[in-house]
């Protein structure tokens, strides 16, 4: 399946795919996480502030983090890998934090440039490794899907293996193009010598 694809089946089929499949266990980490996030970011403006800005964010990712889940579900089997990174890197943040912009605006929450930078952080590290984990059959919800005992087993395994992915890929990368670059260069050898004796 496509990019298109996937986001097009989120268009014509959105029970299915987003109030059936809402994702409770993405919405119980993201909303625990960035509620801590919210709280040490405002704990400068006092703990009044702090708590009552954690609490919003708890109440805001508790209800949203899960149709977000939902859409990196979606998501997952969709090829190229790298097309539905970049499509969950900036469709999901658009949406998620200019709502999450907006409720922290009503409810004043005192550092909010701060509150925002570190969550949109948190969210562009979270929603690669949600992505790359739902490709492996954690976190995710539905038919063939784990316990969260057995997907919280597997997450040391997985956050290793989300942090050694980009130097791999690049190493695979490295040894490509030297690889290229020596047969190109032999390659180009050879029609030099074919010319010189025509």
């Amino acid at each position: 399946m496509t990019v298109p694809q996937a986001l097009h089946d989120l268009v014509d089929h959105p029970f299915e795919l987003l109030v059936a499949k809402w994702n409770w266990e993405s919405s119980l980490f993201s909303s625990s996480l960035r509620a801590l996030v919210f709280l040490c970011a405002n704990l400068s403006a006092g703990w009044g502030a702090a708590t009552g800005a954690m609490a919003a964010e708890f109440l805001y990712r508790g209800v949203s983090a899960g149709f977000y889940g939902a859409i990196t579900q979606a998501l997952r089997d969709a090829e190229p890998p790298w097309a539905a990174a970049l499509v969950a890197m900036v469709l999901l943040p658009a949406v998620s934090h200019s709502i999450e912009f907006a409720v922290h605006i009503l409810r004043g929450t005192p550092k909010m440039v701060t509150s925002v930078i570190a969550s949109v952080c948190f969210t562009a590290v979270s929603t690669l490794f949600n992505l790359y984990a739902m490709r492996r059959g954690a976190l995710v919800i539905g038919h063939g899907c784990n316990t969260v005992t057995g997907d919280l087993r597997r997450m040391p395994r997985l956050i290793c293996g989300f942090l050694t992915e980009g130097p791999l890929a690049l190493a695979r990368l490295v040894r490509t193009s030297i690889a290229q670059a020596k047969t190109g260069g032999r390659n180009g050898a050879a029609r030099l010598e074919r010319r010189q004796y025509s």
